[in-house]
C-alpha cells in the first residue's frame, strides 16, 4: 500500500475468524490484539471550528482498540471514558482530526450520543512548521523561571488562534471566559510569536503593583537585595517600563547597588568633548550639593536642575549625568536615579565620573 501511496491499514486477515478458532490461537500461545469491525461508509459531522467534515471509514481498516483483555488502547479508552465523565464536548487540536470518526463508530456501537466537537489550530514555530521541543520550551514552569506572568501567558494562548470582535489584545481571565467563543478560533495554524509575549508580559509588569512587583521578584533577585521593601520597590517603580521579564530586573536594577563599570566615552553626548563634559557634571554636583537631603525628590530636583539644563543644553547635560549615576547607554531617567540613590551616593558617583575625564 505504501508503494502505491496509500496510508496502511489492516489487510483484514483475521477478519472473519470465528470466536471458536480466536479462543483457540489464544490458548496456543499466539500473540494477538483486539480490533474493532468497522464498517466500510460515508461518516460526517460537524465540527464547531471547521464545519461539516466527511470521512471515508472504509480508508481506516478494522483499528487495534487493545492489546489485550487489560490493556485497551487510546480510541476505545477515550470513548469510554468521554461517555462515563459526561463529556459535551470534545475540544482538542486538529492532530486528532483522524481519531474522530474511529471514536464516533465506537460510540455508535457501544449506544452513546456524540458529544460536539471542536479541533482546534496547531500552535507552529516562526517558520510554519510544528512546533517541537528543540524549537521552544513547552513546560509552563520553564517559561515561569524565565520570569513571564501567569496572566501574561495565560493572555497569549488564549490569543493564539482565536481574536476577539475588536483589536484589543489584554484580557483578564475574567474577560477571556467572558468573550471567548469558539466561532471566533481560526482553522489556520496559530504562530508562536515570542516578541508577542514578551511584549505582552512587560504590559502585565507595567500594570502590577511596585509593591506586588516585589513579591514576585523575590526568586529573581540576591536576598540582599530584599532587606529593604521601599528601595527596591523605588527601584521597580523606576525600571518598569523596561522590564519585559522578571529576569531582566536583576540586570537593568543592579547599578543601584554596585557601583557601575563604564568607559569615559559613555559620559559624552554626541561630539561634545571630555573638558566640556567634565565642567558641566561640574556645574551640576555644584548645585546638588546645595540642596538638602530630604529635598532629594524627583520633582524637587527637576525643578532645579531643568532651567539650568535648558541654558546648558538638555542632550549637554542630562545625558552625562544619567550615564554617570547608572553607567548605562539606557537607564531611567536621571532625577528618578537621582531621589533613589540619595545625595551622598549621587555624588559620588557623579565625581568619579569627573575623575574619569579630566
Amino acid at each position: 500500500m505504501l508503494s502505491q501511496g496509500l496510508a496502511p491499514k489492516y489487510s483484514g486477515r483475521c477478519r472473519n475468524l470465528s470466536k471458536e478458532e480466536s479462543f483457540r490461537k489464544i490458548e496456543k500461545g499466539e500473540s494477538f490484539v483486539i480490533r474493532f469491525k468497522i464498517p466500510a461508509q460515508e461518516l460526517e459531522f460537524n465540527d464547531l471550528i471547521r464545519g461539516k467534515i466527511r470521512f471515508n471509514s472504509g480508508l481506516f481498516g478494522d483499528i487495534i482498540v487493545a492489546k489485550g483483555l487489560r490493556e485497551p488502547l487510546y480510541n476505545f479508552a477515550v470513548a469510554i471514558d468521554d461517555y462515563e465523565m459526561q463529556i459535551s464536548h470534545v475540544i482538542r487540536g486538529e492532530d486528532h482530526l483522524s481519531n474522530t470518526p474511529k471514536q464516533m463508530l465506537m460510540r455508535e456501537a457501544l449506544g452513546f450520543e456524540h458529544p460536539k466537537y471542536a479541533h482546534l489550530p496547531l500552535i507552529l514555530a516562526p517558520d510554519r512548521s510544528k512546533l517541537s521541543k528543540r524549537y521552544l520550551e513547552t513546560s509552563l514552569s520553564d517559561y515561569k523561571r524565565q520570569g513571564y506572568l501567569p496572566e501574561a501567558i495565560n493572555n497569549f494562548l488564549a490569543l493564539l488562534g482565536w481574536h476577539p470582535e475588536n483589536d484589543r489584545e489584554i484580557f483578564s481571565q475574567e474577560e477571556i471566559i467572558k468573550e471567548f467563543d469558539l466561532k471566533r478560533v481560526q482553522k489556520a495554524g496559530a504562530v508562536f510569536n515570542i516578541e508577542k509575549l514578551e511584549w505582552l508580559n512587560a504590559q502585565y509588569i507595567k500594570k502590577t503593583d511596585s509593591k506586588e512587583l516585589v513579591k514576585k521578584l523575590t526568586d529573581f533577585i540576591p536576598s540582599e537585595w530584599q532587606k529593604d521593601k521601599a528601595f527596591i520597590s523605588k527601584m521597580i517603580e523606576a525600571e518598569k517600563e523596561r522590564i519585559k521579564k522578571l529576569t531582566d530586573f536583576k540586570e537593568l536594577a543592579g547599578f543601584f547597588f554596585e557601583l557601575p563599570e563604564y568607559d569615559g566615552e559613555l559620559l559624552k553626548w554626541q561630539e561634545q568633548s571630555f573638558e566640556k563634559t567634565a565642567s558641566n557634571l561640574k556645574t551640576l554636583s555644584n548645585l546638588l550639593e546645595s540642596v538638602e537631603e530630604n529635598n532629594f525628590s524627583k520633582n524637587i530636583l527637576e525643578s532645579i536642575i531643568m532651567p539650568i539644563a535648558e541654558t546648558i543644553g538638555r542632550g549637554e547635560s542630562l545625558w552625562p549625568l544619567r550615564a554617570a549615576l547608572s553607567g548605562q547607554k539606557a537607564s531611567p531617567g536621571p532625577f528618578e536615579i537621582l531621589e533613589i540613590l540619595g545625595k551622598t551616593e549621587s555624588l559620588k558617583r557623579i565625581n568619579i565620573a569627573i575623575n574619569k575625564i579630566i
